[in-house]
């Protein structure tokens, strides 16, 4: 479980985040939405301990990510933001080779290279990874960057617009495969989504942020309602039955 209390990220007398208090629980998707500039991205990233609380504190499975050392964090969570830069000389493998760094600090075992091959078959990307990062598609270089993640091999992984720049096709897919490392690899994965509807049809929970503030958490069948979407994004939002579930239309 990752546990929020009092959580508090000041800016400014006018911009600020919290208190938040939040209880994810484990396993399955939980995914972050909200209007932009809600908090979402600030969340995910304080949860991961790449930007520090001003007060409040933050547990992930009973360890406090604040006193937590860093080498035995990167062993429970792992995140992946949403802008990455990149090598244009490094491999797929390469790339996805950093996840092991918290285990072995850049010196491969063969274990390693055991969890490296399921990081990169699982992605489905096999075939691609003796290919450079820049001779990949967006679509292909973001599977690369998740496997990087996975291969980090933490219960906990935090991944903020993981459908960024991906056009329809790849986001399913890039859904798909966050499902299956849920259900079949046993992680709990946060994710930050703009797309209500990809976040209704692959979430096990969604948390509903607003003005730095968490205004609505709870499963897709009670988020994904016409009235509690039109309260979360100030516009009118309908809810109808989709082929795979509810769809929120705006107008």
């Amino acid at each position: 479980m990752i546990s929020l209390t009092d959580v508090q990220k000041r800016y400014s007398d006018e911009v600020a985040i919290g208190p938040v208090d939040l209880q994810i629980p484990a396993g399955g998707i939980t995914t972050l939405i909200g209007p932009n500039g809600a908090g979402k991205s600030t969340l995910l990233t304080m949860i991961g301990r790449l930007l520090g609380l001003d007060e409040g504190t933050i547990t992930i499975a009973g360890y406090d990510v604040s006193s937590t050392p860093s080498k035995d964090l990167a062993k429970i969570v792992s995140i992946l933001r949403q802008e990455n830069s990149f090598i244009t000389r490094l491999t797929v493998r390469q790339l996805v080779g950093f996840g092991r760094f918290p285990y072995n600090k850049g010196r491969l075992t063969v274990e390693d290279e055991k969890v490296i091959s399921r990081a990169i078959d699982f992605l489905e990307l096999t075939d691609l990874e003796g290919r450079y990062l820049d001779q990949l598609s967006g679509g292909q270089r973001q599977r690369a960057y998740v496997a990087m993640v996975l291969s980090q091999d933490t219960e906990f992984v935090l991944l903020d617009e993981p459908l960024n720049n991906l056009d329809m096709k790849h986001s399913v897919q890039m859904m798909k495969h966050l499902s299956r490392a849920a259900d079949e690899l046993g992680r709990t994965i946060v994710t930050v989504l703009h797309d209500i509807n990809f976040a209704g049809r692959y979430s096990d929970y969604i948390c509903a942020v607003k003005e730095g503030k968490v205004v609505e958490f709870g499963t897709p069948a009670e988020i994904m309602d016409g009235d509690v979407l039109t309260r979360v994004f100030d516009t009118p939002v309908k809810v109808i039955d989709g082929p795979d579930g509810p769809l929120a239309v705006y107008y």
